[in-house]
């Protein structure tokens, strides 16, 4: 995996925001309106929707309009750009302190 994608900074800067780490929580329950998402904030629909389209354009969410009814979706494989990211950082670590406790293993044995 490449170190610096743009596919993963779009997906982590969506995710900065709690506002919109709520909203993939939700729609985690099943899909639902904009109207129904944005009557949790304090906020006006316009300002809302910049969050929506943040997360819709970085691939988070789909939206799909019936009438004047705008549904938000979660897109699941979109987080797996995530969970690997999270498991490639995690073999990193694994195997750099399994080298070190090998070193500290190795120099105790040497000194008895």
């Amino acid at each position: 995996m490449a170190q610096y994608s743009p596919q993963l900074d779009g997906v982590f800067v969506a995710l900065a925001d709690p506002t919109r780490r709520w909203v993939i929580r939700r729609l985690g329950h099943g899909p639902t309106s904009v109207g129904d998402l944005a009557r949790e904030f304090p906020m006006t629909l316009p300002s809302f929707m910049k969050h929506v389209q943040t997360l819709e354009s970085n691939g988070l969410i789909r939206t799909t309009k019936s009438g004047r009814v705008r549904t938000c979706v979660l897109n699941r494989e979109r987080l797996a750009v995530i969970d690997d990211w999270l498991a490639e950082q995690r073999r990193i670590w694994e195997e750099r302190t399994d080298r070190l406790e090998r070193l500290v293993t190795d120099q105790q044995e040497n000194q008895q």
